[in-house]
């Protein structure tokens, strides 16, 4: 005898059916499948380790999500989704007894027949107890003209740990590839490396850069006081490090702040120099090298072939650019517009979803925003305690006015109107002014 479940579409249907907002017949179209779920855990990964496993079927044309146990059979309704899957795991003493994650996901999966079939591939995340990104301002500011103003985007790091971090030998990449365009990528190495087209490094001799528990760093495009160009800017004078460029276009000249060190530049794929992508289609990441510059450089090369689709057939492409292994990366945060987006470029080990400032392509109302990570609490001494699930779908509020305007009281508007309230986390208030 089959077994059936009631899943929770199921029981709102009946409940709207009871309230007369549901007919009989539309019940009747609601068609049910019944998958048989296999999930693939990692080498030396045993079934007895794992716990708290759930499975989220994300419906792709209505937005809805529907949550179960991954041990569980359930019904679901047919449909187009994303499937994520997430356990916690206790791993033995030969592992040093750490905690860790399971994460796994399954892009673009049509559920349209009785028993469909699904394996989910997992992969171990253990917790790197070091920096993570607190905020990424990409989208820049406009002048009172109405147009862009460069040069004030940065990244806030943040120490969510409860001991001292040193920022020294410390990398942020920006990812060669864009979620709004797919290719086929050989030889495909997706899974545990990542493409990059910029790479600064903060330079130190180890511990020359402490970041205090609940301190955040921050990386800025130019280390000024862009209120002096553009009044409706901010001050980025106090920033830890820029990222500086030796540009060899004279119409397109970096700007070299006296104020803020430069971080130490090993690779940018521009003659001129490196802006945050300011509509925020590039996937970003930081994390540590544990070899040397001329090493890398050196060894870690990638060059790949793809095609580009069009009416007189495949264009075949090849490109070079260089790697870096998902196993070296501390964080990494995927963004993308809603009406654009066709792929995660980080795999689901660094970062299961992805974030955003517009919903399309050229939003207008993207300018003076950012994203910011939730913060869950304080803890003993007042320091946030910032969520990090390795899904920036979750754990990242969109759209935020950016920390540094809300705390300098600067422009949130091109028409000048100011920042009135100050928050921990983009939502969460501080103090209004």
């Amino acid at each position: 005898m089959k077994q059936i479940k009631t899943t929770y579409i199921q029981l709102l249907a009946l409940c709207l059916l009871l309230l007369g907002t549901l007919s009989c017949d539309d019940l009747q179209e609601i068609e049910m499948s019944y998958p048989e779920i296999q999930i693939l855990l990692p080498e030396d990964i045993h079934e007895s380790q794992v716990y708290n496993d759930t499975l989220t079927f994300h419906d792709l044309s209505s937005g809805n999500d529907i949550h179960i146990a991954a041990s569980e059979v359930q019904n679901i309704p047919n449909g187009f989704y994303k499937v994520y899957y997430k356990a916690e795991v206790h791993l033995d003493q030969s592992q040093n007894g750490e905690q860790g994650l399971l994460r796994g996901s399954i892009e673009n999966l049509v559920i349209n027949e009785a028993h469909p079939q699904i394996t989910v591939k997992t992969h171990l995340i253990i917790d790197k107890d070091d920096f993570i990104f607190e905020e990424i301002f990409f989208t820049g500011t406009l002048r009172e003209s109405g147009k862009q103003y460069y040069g004030d985007s940065y990244v806030k790091l943040y120490n969510n740990t409860d001991h001292v971090l040193y920022a020294d030998g410390v990398a942020f990449v920006e990812s060669k590839f864009s979620s709004t365009q797919n290719y086929e990528y050989r030889p495909d190495i997706h899974e545990d490396t990542m493409t990059i087209q910029a790479l600064y490094v903060v330079p130190g001799n180890g511990k020359d850069h402490p970041v205090l528990p609940g301190e955040s760093f921050v990386l800025c495009d130019t280390g000024i006081d862009h209120t002096v160009a553009n009044s409706n800017s901010f001050d980025l004078s106090k920033a830890n490090f820029e990222w500086y460029d030796v540009s060899t276009q004279p119409s397109h000249m970096d700007i070299d702040s006296e104020l803020v060190p430069n971080l130490d530049k090993w690779y940018c794929y521009t003659l001129s120099f490196f802006v945050l992508h300011n509509r925020g289609f590039r996937s970003y990441a930081i994390a540590r090298i544990p070899i040397s510059k001329e090493e890398y450089l050196k060894d870690y090369l990638y060059t790949y072939e793809y095609f580009i689709p069009s009416t007189g057939g495949n264009f075949p492409m090849q490109q070079t650019a260089y790697k870096l292994p998902n196993d070296w990366i501390l964080d990494g945060v995927n963004c993308s517009v809603e009406a654009e987006w066709q792929w995660n470029i980080l795999p689901v080990t660094i970062d299961g979803g992805w974030t955003h400032c517009g919903t399309i392509d050229g939003d207008k109302t993207r300018y003076f925003k950012s994203v910011r990570r939730k913060m869950i609490g304080l803890d003993e001494a007042g320091n946030k305690i910032l969520q990090d699930t390795n899904n920036s779908t979750e754990d990242f509020n969109t759209e935020c006015v950016p920390s540094l305007i809300e705390e300098q009281h600067t422009s949130i508007s091109a028409d000048g109107k100011k920042a009135e309230k100050v928050t921990y986390d983009g939502v969460q208030i501080v103090k209004e002014m």
